[in-house]
């Protein structure tokens, strides 16, 4: 158990956004530095949304958001960022990869903390971006004194990362059980009461690694109902596919929603259907799992069918094969036994190996043994346990 004692070791995590804003890499951000907290000082320095710097407290958290002027291929352009990493005394800095210009910020800074980088994504798909980046980013692994991969399979697939193994730790992203456990009746059975009795679910932005097009296609050849939470660019020609395929009556877009809960409780089952490694994990699956709902998801070269695993807690099918995902949603809809044992298996995995604790004491862990390097072994306060 972590005791829950803090030292003086002082933390900077840099990262891209923080919440409000959306997204795995920034929800993953909160979480960890709400949990080290309790442990450590911790201070997450990201952009912000606007073009003014700011600073607040999130839980005992120190954020500060340095006033973005562009985004450039996703990227933010924050000239602020070199002064603020200066200004944020840390005796380990954790850089959340990728933000290259960040990275470039965190370089000209000279900072002297040890430096520790989470590895979320190779860039994908931003060829252009990927060339100018890539000799930054080995510069920055080549630095590291350690680097955490969310899947052993990540780093066995990037051709960076291969590069690191010997610096490499196997950290995966942890959630709360407990946040998901438990869903109002009266909601579960309002979705359940609208929607039927064999409802599918899906949760994340509508582009295109996401892969909703080929589930939607799917759908073609399902009797049931697609719920589709998120929101993105790609909401219109996602609607045009399902009015031409004529099936109007078995897909509903929900939109952004607040509490996703009730509708992972009433769902029989959750589908992620990505199609590209830009999809390093999957959140999400944890989501659906710890409601104790079997996942479908894809074959693909990332962390994603490390998460949820094909015949012990779901289906893992072929990327882009609506064919396959149909056959996969059609034989856990069918069978209701199977469903549960796929569920109570996922719920188990969750619990033994995803949780917010777990992942909290790999990281102090982690910590530990980077501050230690050459000196007499020390603890960080008494919150280091075997993992």
């Amino acid at each position: 158990m972590l005791s829950g004692n803090r030292t003086h070791v002082r933390v900077l995590h840099i990262g891209k956004f923080y919440p409000p804003h959306k997204g795995g890499m920034e929800s993953h951000l909160q979480q960890l530095c709400r949990s080290l907290r309790q442990y450590v000082d911790v201070t997450a320095m990201v952009s912000s949304e606007g073009s003014s710097t700011s600073r607040e407290i999130d839980e005992g958290v120190q954020v500060l958001r340095v006033g973005t002027q562009a985004v450039i291929w996703s990227s933010p352009i924050c000239p602020g960022m070199l002064a603020a990493i200066r200004s944020v005394p840390g005796d380990i800095v954790h850089f959340h990869h990728p933000n290259p210009a960040a990275a470039l910020a965190y370089f000209c800074s000279r900072h002297r903390g040890k430096l520790i980088v989470s590895y979320h994504s190779d860039i994908v798909r931003q060829a252009l971006l990927d060339s100018i980046s890539i000799p930054l980013v080995h510069r920055l692994l080549g630095r590291a004194h350690a680097v955490v991969s969310m899947s052993p399979n990540y780093i066995e697939t990037s051709p960076i990362l291969r590069c690191y193994r010997e610096r490499c730790h196997v950290i995966p992203h942890g959630i709360e059980p407990a946040d998901f456990s438990q869903a109002d009746h009266a909601s579960v059975s309002e979705i359940r009461q609208r929607y039927g009795s064999r409802i599918v679910l899906a949760i994340g932005r509508l582009v295109y690694y996401k892969g909703f097009e080929f589930l939607i296609r799917a759908m073609a050849n399902v009797e049931g109902h697609l719920l589709i939470v998120g929101t993105g660019p790609l909401r219109a020609p996602l609607e045009h596919t399902v009015q031409t395929l004529g099936i109007a009556d078995r897909i509903t877009f929900l939109g952004e929603v607040q509490d996703v809960v009730p509708l992972y409780h009433a769902a029989d089952l959750f589908v992620l259907p990505s199609i590209a490694r830009s999809e390093a994990f999957g959140i999400a699956q944890l989501e659906a799992m710890a409601c104790g709902k079997p996942v479908i998801n894809t074959q693909l070269d990332s962390g994603v069918p490390y998460v949820s695993l094909n015949g012990i807690t779901g289906i893992t099918v072929p990327p882009s094969d609506s064919q396959a995902l149909a056959c996969a949603i059609n034989t856990l809809l069918d069978n209701e036994a199977l469903r549960l044992r796929f569920g109570e298996a996922a719920r188990r995995r969750v619990s033994e190996e995803f949780t917010v604790q777990i992942m909290t004491q790999r990281m102090l862990s982690l910590y530990q043994e980077v501050l230690c390097e050459g000196k007499a072994d020390t603890k960080i306060g008494s919150a280091v346990t075997s993992a």
